[in-house]
This record gives structure tokens, C-alpha cells and sequence, in this order.
């Protein structure tokens, strides 16, 4: 069976990954690489019900008001959804598919939830869940947007700013996006997913073009 490539862009709100992921799908376009694009959650169909329902706060106003396990699954059966429906069959035949999100979401935002010493049991639990229960498949390369809480806010407040939006229970909790970024770390070190840093080693924030570039150089060189 030649089954194909699954690439996914990781990044907390506030990152830029919307922006990168764009950007990326574009450029493959431009340069003739044939894809299909997945974006989670899927917010306009069925499957994400129980998403819309968490992050709009009708279970609790706070994320940890439904645990990780509970939370996680709900994003799992999207994920399934999507798989079966829409992307599976392309995959199985050899497509490259890009991914905004995916089950790495789950693992910085539900384990942010978790005491570090439970971390790895979760984790563990997690890729069994969608990878061996599930049958997802597992992705090729994982891109982390490596931000820091000071970037994310003044992003994420210009964006409900230009787009007149509210930010859901995730995007309301600083400290909870602190608790995340501290989980994502400890999840690049598990799975081993390349961090794409959005600032230099002198501090100075990177331009969306230089990130992009990074991007851009590392994925071309595995499809």
C-alpha cells in the first residue's frame, strides 16, 4: 500500500499558525506540489458539536472544568470524522496531505491540564487513542511554532480587535496558555516535533517571512 505524507503546522493561539499555514499551502500551490489541506477543528460540521459546545463554554467556563480525557475525545472523533469522510482515502493512495492542527493539539492543550508526572502516561494514552484505536494515521513531520506568551496575547487581541470576535474559554485563560506552552515544550521533547522559534537568539520577533522560510526549507525537504 502507498500510502502518502501527513504533515502538520502545531502552534498555540496567538502563534501564527493560521497565517503560516496559509502561507505554505500557497507556496506548494504556486510551485506545483499536489496536497490536500485539513484544518481542525472542523468547526462547520457535525462531528465538532461537542467542541463548539466545550470551547463556548456550555460544560464550564474554564478548560479544566472537563478534564483531559473527556475533552480529548471529543477533537479524537472529529478527527476520525474527517478521516473517513474526507482525507482517508487520498491518504491510503499515496496524497500528501497538510494539516493546521491535528492530534498534537490534543497533547498541548488537553495535557496542559495534566501534573507533569502524568504527562507521558497521557500522551501515551492519546496516540494509542487516535493512532491504534482510531486507526488515524501518524504524521510524517510535526512543525511547532515555538511563541511565547507575550507574542500570543498581543496577537490574539489584534485579531479579536480586526475581526470583532470573543475569545473562547482556551483564549480567555492566560494561565492556562501559560500551562500549555509549558506543554508543548515537554511534547517536543517526547514525539520529537521540529520547533520552528518566533523569536532570534537575540530576542527580536521574527518576521512572519523569516518563520515561513524555515517552514517552507524543512518540509520541502521530505515530500
Amino acid at each position: 500500500m502507498n500510502r502518502g505524507k501527513l504533515i502538520v503546522l502545531e502552534g498555540i493561539d496567538g502563534s501564527g499558525k493560521s497565517t503560516n499555514y496559509k502561507l505554505l499551502c500557497e507556496r506548494l500551490a504556486k510551485n506545483g506540489v499536489d496536497y490536500h489541506s485539513i484544518v481542525f477543528p472542523r468547526y462547520d460540521q457535525d462531528s465538532s458539536a461537542l467542541i463548539r459546545m466545550y470551547l463556548n463554554g456550555e460544560f464550564g467556563s474554564k478548560p479544566d472544568d472537563v478534564n483531559a480525557y473527556t475533552a480529548s475525545t471529543f477533537f479524537s472523533v472529529d478527527r476520525f470524522a474527517s478521516y473517513k469522510s474526507d482525507w482517508g482515502a487520498l491518504y491510503e493512495q499515496g496524497a500528501l496531505i497538510m494539516a493546521d492542527r491535528y492530534t498534537t493539539s490534543n497533547a498541548v492543550h488537553q495535557g496542559a491540564k495534566m501534573d507533569k508526572n502524568e504527562l507521558s502516561e497521557y500522551f501515551d494514552w492519546l496516540y494509542d487513542l487516535e493512532f491504534d484505536k482510531m486507526k488515524l494515521p501518524k504524521p510524517d513531520l510535526v512543525l511547532y511554532l515555538d511563541v511565547d506568551i507575550e507574542i500570543s496575547l498581543s496577537r490574539m487581541r489584534k485579531r479579536e480587535a480586526q475581526t470583532n470576535t470573543n475569545a473562547d474559554i482556551h483564549e480567555k485563560d492566560i494561565d492556562y496558555l501559560k500551562r500549555c506552552l509549558e506543554t508543548a515544550q515537554i511534547a517536543c521533547e517526547h514525539f520529537g516535533w521540529t520547533r520552528i522559534p518566533c523569536r532570534d537568539t537575540d530576542g527580536r520577533e521574527r518576521t512572519i517571512q523569516e518563520i515561513h522560510e524555515d517552514i517552507y526549507r524543512i518540509v520541502r525537504e521530505i515530500i
